[in-house]
């Protein structure tokens, strides 16, 4: 990765950015003007996002100008330069303790989503699609089951109908029977 971040770094010219493919790595590099004479280097998986790792490379070498001195890394970096050595792993320009900020920028930015207002305002935006989605789904079903229960409403309705004129009739029947029963001489003239 040292090695990767150096070549793609001095293939940079000052105040590019580019992003280089490697298998399954991507080399996020941003040159800042010649006269800062940095390069911010971002080694992620291919799915990281683009613009959240340029803003990280940003915020880092803007935060990295105002906290290190120049004094205190730029003999280094010339050495390192001119000779092509690389750093051998945990040494580096700049100690941890002198730019403790990295490792909190770092740590902010494993979730982009979190970092990033722009993915976190598309994520909610996204949970929002879901959620009315699920809605109009929901009231469509919804009107489907009314449409079934006005059905059924309008054919309780029907039978109820039926079942009152044929209760009318057996009442009607019934009364007649009744009135005949109770009064059988009284159609006749007999009291």
């Amino acid at each position: 990765m040292a090695f990767m971040a150096k070549t793609v770094s001095e293939r940079t010219q000052p105040t590019q950015r580019q992003s280089i493919q490697e298998n399954n790595f991507t080399a996020h590099v941003h040159a800042r003007p010649a006269v800062d004479g940095i390069s911010g280097v971002l080694v992620s998986d291919s799915e990281y996002p683009v613009r959240v790792a340029f803003s990280l490379l940003n915020k880092l070498l803007e935060e990295f100008l105002m906290k290190v001195p120049k004094s205190s890394w730029q003999a280094q970096a010339m050495d390192i330069a001119s000779t092509g050595s690389i750093p051998s792993k945990g040494d580096g320009i700049v100690r941890t303790s002198d730019f403790p900020f990295a490792q909190d920028y770092l740590a902010r930015y494993q979730d982009p989503r979190q970092a990033d207002t722009i993915l976190r305002v598309q994520q909610e935006l996204d949970d929002t699609k879901i959620v009315l989605h699920n809605t109009i789904d929901s009231v469509l079903q919804r009107g489907e089951d009314l449409d079934k229960l006005v059905e059924k409403s309008g054919s309780l309705s029907q039978q109820s109908k039926m079942f009152y004129k044929s209760a009318k009739k057996v009442r009607m029947s019934v009364f007649m029977c009744g009135a005949l029963r109770l009064f059988p001489y009284s159609c006749c003239g007999f009291m």
